[in-house]
């Protein structure tokens, strides 16, 4: 195919360049999609600031992999899909044989096909992505709401992991994106949340969220002795450590109740080690757990909540920009820590 399209090529380190390249060719499984928005996330800004993803994408390479559009081309094996249809691709699908696989556990799948392109006009659905994780688009739902389930799957998985119920105390440490998403589900979900935070405008935006509680942390504040007071002395059910940090991983397995669970989701800097108490976690009986990425049957649960007005991209996605200005929306993420997600229209 000797078409072009204008796409942003990520080739290292703070190097995201927006040019020229093939539409891409599609094999007999595949199908072709014009992106018509695509969502900036925090997987995207840690991977332009260190100029790669050992597991997701290494340059050069197109960029991008939260998105949803209409598909253009379909492959000659393809079935239940159609050129004209609104779709959302998911930015992976595990292979279905390995030995996790086999276990239910594809998250963690030996051979997870990751795909990346979405901050670009067309992208390539590769057949494995069309066979497990492509989904029509409701047509009462926008295309900014569909690109959201890949994040929101994320989540999803990281909640039902902790089996949270609804009633619980349940700890959001962390107020970014990813940080409000786990505050507005796990009310959702009809928990009682208390969001955690170092900056008051963060607070304040959790509250909007839904947010029971907001406890200032840091600067001698002590949130710990806080979450004791507004649980009766006890501690939360259940802590989301969303930062990604050592300290503050150690910092939330004190805010736990005897017999609760933290999700260790923020992912800290690599090679990087955290010391616990283990007599604390063995008399306590805690459980530390850690979520990873998310699996076909949680990118549909995550798109019914969509689909049903639970969580909508107008409470995360609060501007629009052209393809051409990738490069000062990602730098302008840089440098405001906890900004919200942009719609990128190609």
């Amino acid at each position: 195919m000797n078409e072009m399209m204008t796409a942003a090529v990520l080739y290292g380190r703070e190097d995201v360049r927006v040019e020229r390249v093939h539409v891409p060719e599609i094999g007999p499984e595949d199908v072709l999609v014009r992106v018509r928005a695509a969502l900036t996330c925090g997987t995207d800004l840690k991977v332009f600031r260190r100029g790669y993803h050992a597991k997701m994408i290494v340059p050069p390479a197109l960029f991008g992999h939260e998105l949803a559009g209409d598909i253009v081309a379909v492959g000659e094996n393809v079935e239940g899909f159609r050129t004209g249809q609104r779709v959302v691709a998911a930015n992976s699908a595990p292979c279905g044989k390995c030995f996790f696989c086999r276990r239910n556990e594809e998250s963690l799948c030996e051979d997870l096909l990751f795909n990346n392109g979405a901050y670009a006009e067309y992208i390539r659905i590769p057949g494995r992505i069309v066979q497990r994780n492509l989904y029509h688009i409701p047509d009462t739902l926008a295309y900014k709401d569909a690109a959201l389930i890949e994040p929101l799957a994320c989540v999803v998985k990281g909640l039902d992991d902790t089996g949270l119920q609804a009633g619980d105390n349940v700890v959001v440490v962390g107020q970014g994106p990813i940080g409000m998403m786990f505050t507005r589900l796990a009310r959702v979900y009809g928990a009682r949340v208390i969001a955690v935070a170092r900056r008051v405008e963060r607070l304040e935006m959790a509250a909007r969220m839904g947010a029971n509680e907001c406890v200032l942390n840091g600067s001698g504040h002590d949130a710990v002795a806080r979450i004791k007071e507004l649980t009766g002395g006890y501690g939360a059910d259940v802590v989301i450590e969303a930062v990604g940090k050592p300290e503050t991983w150690e910092l939330s397995v004190h805010m736990l109740r005897r017999g609760g669970t933290v999700n260790f989701f923020g992912g800290c800097p690599a090679d990087t080690r955290v010391s616990l108490d283990t007599g604390m976690l063995h008399y306590n009986e805690l459980k530390c757990i850690a979520s990873f990425h998310h699996t076909p049957a949680i990118i549909r649960k995550a798109l019914g909540i969509v689909s049903r007005g639970e969580i909508s991209a107008r409470e995360f996605v609060k501007q629009e920009e052209p393809l051409t200005s990738l490069n000062s929306v990602l730098r302008h993420l840089m440098s405001h820590n906890g900004h919200m997600k942009t719609a990128i229209i190609p």
